[in-house]
């Protein structure tokens, strides 16, 4: 494999002026647009025949959940921006009203091809046996058995609300799939306007299977051709599907709370009837019944109002896309165990003690047998005393919290640090901390005003030497789903000053003051990490020379700080070459003569989501690499409790450095950022990978699990078994 990126050829005749003013909003691109471009990406490999079907489906199914939060987070507060009268451009130089107007031209298109691909897949799925149709199309025995299903399971689960002066418009939940159904009674003239929803989050599925193949129609679908039954005597005459979504943007300054917790409660009832940024209305509703809708809700029906063909709420395919078809699913993928933690040493601090540090690949090895191990392990030693952790997500079937309360059971000094404004899992977090707090854990909520955004756990012990401590310090939450299916890394480590920067960094979590910390390994925010990212850069630049060319690569999810993006535009100019892999947003513009033309931004995307953070600078021939929790962005560096850590030692490292080659020479499954903020795809040529960059990690991992010594002798002794089998 390639260990160092090529540079590109310079033409020594050819004098290309620099650009001064680096921070003019001609460099930089917009950030609602750039993560608008990843979901085009997203939606690529929908439409990309070279995905499974079913794995079609599921892309299919997170545009749709990416659009929506990205109407009730980016619309909602650039809507909020524009009601504030807000007069100051973003940094690309454009106005919240110009923002609104560009993200609608492009979410419009994202939309049509959204419906195309839904018209596309359904017709391939309906070729692999698997169809969604109408109530219509089933045989007359099947309408019945689904009409007897629906008398049984869904009617009694419907609440029908009728619109008139004695009942007034009702309250219409976000993300909620709505019929708004015309009445009137036989031989009236008065028409009357009902409301019914399709109940969520009761275990009624949105696709009904009819019969034992794979057959479905939609919980709507249903319910319209049984309005006889809801509303029994009176005549139909329309039934329309509306959905609405409602701006998530209403968290409270944490600085004027007196309690965080009644805080964040305030706020979620806040967002519950927060304002509606949109209204999504089926082909078949009336012009008038949009204008009631739209006037009922308070919304523009030229600017909110969307039409919407095809299943509404598209995010509900995931239940297609869950069936179980082997064939339409990527291979089977078991994470592997780490051989590091594959030895005869039962107890996972010896090992870590022996081994320094251990670097994690999630979901290439396995999160359950490492970190989950660790913290298992740790919560019944008896040599160990105190186990302090940070939780921004988990997950109700992550074994996390039941490890801290064995532990706090098990006389041990827990302190968990709860973020309550991770935004969406704001309930959730309020219910692990009430019960971990009635089983004696030490629960606390970071520093008011900073998100604690970190991913560490602490653990002291006392060993044989005295006092040893112990970490896990990664770029993905705490949470057994993503860590299934979110590309991260871990390191676990009992290094002597990691672990003292890491006392002091949980004293300041659990304290809320002494910012003034000394931390000498760790790169923590909002106090150090930008500084010294902006340092090393500047480093990277004095350091540079023909004979010894600087080099920075960074693994990120976004780019969207003003002054690193400065910086590796300084960068560039000097001659330094900077590869950026950044998964969604993007504001720096490569590729720019005299500007960035020494910079290359790629961006990846396929089975897994990429996670992870790497930052990696040559520093002359003396490398440096970091993994950590946080993103380049002003809201990670200068507003969140980020901890970013250096991976020393060269074993380590080398395994960084196949993570980024892999990515930045893989040709399946990387898009190039182009000047004008579209990507293009790269396409593998003769000779080229053909796999994709998770498909070569994965291979990777279980190549290192299968070299590892315990696992050799496990399948010599089962190739032995075979042996005497087949003789006996």
């Amino acid at each position: 494999m390639k260990s160092e990126t090529p540079r590109p050829v310079k033409n020594p005749d050819q004098e290309i002026p620099k650009v001064t003013d680096l921070s003019s909003p001609k460099w930089f691109l917009n950030r609602e647009l750039t993560w608008l471009e990843f979901n085009r990406r997203v939606l690529a490999e929908g439409q990309d025949p070279r995905t499974p079907l079913l794995e079609r489906v599921f892309f299919l199914a997170v545009i749709g959940s990416n659009l929506d939060e990205f109407y009730m987070k980016r619309i909602g507060g650039l809507k909020q921006q524009l009601w504030a009268g807000v007069k100051r451009p973003s940094i690309d130089g454009m106005l919240p009203k110009q923002q609104l107007e560009a993200c609608y031209s492009v979410v419009k298109d994202l939309l049509d091809q959204q419906q195309q691909l839904e018209e596309t897949l359904l017709k391939l799925l309906a070729d692999e046996g698997i169809r969604v149709c109408q109530f219509g199309e089933l045989s007359q025995k099947q309408q019945q058995e689904m009409t007897k299903y629906f008398r049984k399971e869904l009617y009694p689960l419907l609440i029908p609300q009728g619109i008139d002066p004695a009942h007034p418009f009702p309250f219409i939940s976000n993300l909620s799939v709505n019929w708004l159904v015309a009445t009137s009674e036989k031989g009236q003239e008065q028409v009357f306007l009902n409301r019914l929803k399709v109940p969520t989050g009761i275990g009624a599925p949105r696709f009904i299977k009819v019969g034992s193949d794979h057959l479905y129609i939609t919980f709507e679908d249903l319910v319209s051709n049984n309005l006889d039954i809801i509303f029994p005597g009176l005549v139909i005459h329309s039934c329309e599907l509306f959905r609405v979504t409602r701006n998530a943007i209403t968290e409270r300054t944490g600085e004027q709370a007196n309690d965080l917790l009644a805080m964040i409660e305030s706020a979620l009832r806040d967002r519950k009837f927060a304002d509606i940024v949109r209204l999504e209305v089926g082909p078949c509703m009336t012009k008038d019944h949009r204008g009631l809708l739209a006037a009922e809700l308070g919304i523009d029906v030229e600017e909110d109002v969307i039409e919407s063909p095809g299943i509404m709420g598209k995010r509900d395919f995931l239940e297609i896309a869950r069936i179980d078809k082997p064939s339409l699913h990527y291979p089977p993928h078991q994470p592997c165990d780490h051989p590091k933690l594959l030895t005869e040493e039962p107890n996972i601090f010896h090992i870590i003690r022996a081994q320094k540090s251990i670097l994690l690949q999630h979901p290439y090895e396995s999160f359950d047998t490492t970190v989950e191990r660790f913290l298992k392990e740790a919560s019944t030693d008896p040599k160990v005393l105190v186990i302090k952790m940070t939780l921004y997500r988990t997950s109700a079937d992550s074994r996390i919290i039941e490890y801290l309360i064995d532990a706090a059971q098990n006389g041990k000094q827990v302190a968990v640090v709860v973020e309550l404004m991770a935004r969406f899992d704001e309930s959730a977090n309020i219910r692990w901390a009430e019960t971990m707090e009635e089983a004696g854990i030490h629960v606390t909520y970071g520093v008011v005003g900073l998100k604690t955004h970190s991913k560490v756990i602490f653990v002291v012990r006392r060993d044989y030497s005295g006092l040893q401590r112990y970490a896990h310090i990664g770029t993905g939450n705490y949470h057994a789903g993503t860590a299934r299916g979110y590309s991260d890394i871990g390191l676990l480590t009992n290094d002597p000053v990691i672990c003292e920067d890491l006392t002091e960094l949980f004293n300041y979590l659990t304290t809320g003051y002494a910012p003034a910390r000394k931390y000498q390994k760790l790169l923590p925010s909002p106090n150090m990490l930008k500084k010294a990212l902006l340092a090393k850069i500047e480093r990277e630049i004095s350091e540079h020379s023909d004979t010894s060319p600087g080099l920075i690569q960074f693994k990120t999810n976004a780019i969207e700080d003003k002054q690193i993006t400065e910086a590796l535009y300084r960068a560039s100019q000097a001659g330094v070459h900077v590869d950026l892999i950044v998964r969604d947003s993007c504001r720096l513009r490569p590729g720019i003569p005299g500007l960035s033309e020494n910079i290359s931004v790629i961006s990846v995307v396929g089975r897994f989501l990429e996670h992870s953070r790497i930052y990696y600078f040559r520093n002359g021939g003396n490398p440096e690499y970091f993994i950590g929790s946080a993103d380049l962005m002003k809201r990670n560096l200068e507003a969140r409790v980020e901890v970013v850590v250096p991976v020393e030692g060269k074993e380590l490292q080398q395994e960084l450095r196949e993570i980024l080659d892999v990515h930045i020479f893989n040709r399946r499954s990387a898009w190039e950022l182009q000047p004008d903020g579209s990507y293009v795809q790269r396409q593998p040529k003769e000779g080229d990978e053909g796999r994709t960059v998770q498909e070569i990690l994965i291979d990777l991992a279980e190549q290192r699990f299968a070299a590892s010594p315990l696992a050799r002798r496990k399948k010599g002794k089962k190739t032995a078994k075979g042996t005497l089998r087949k003789r006996n």
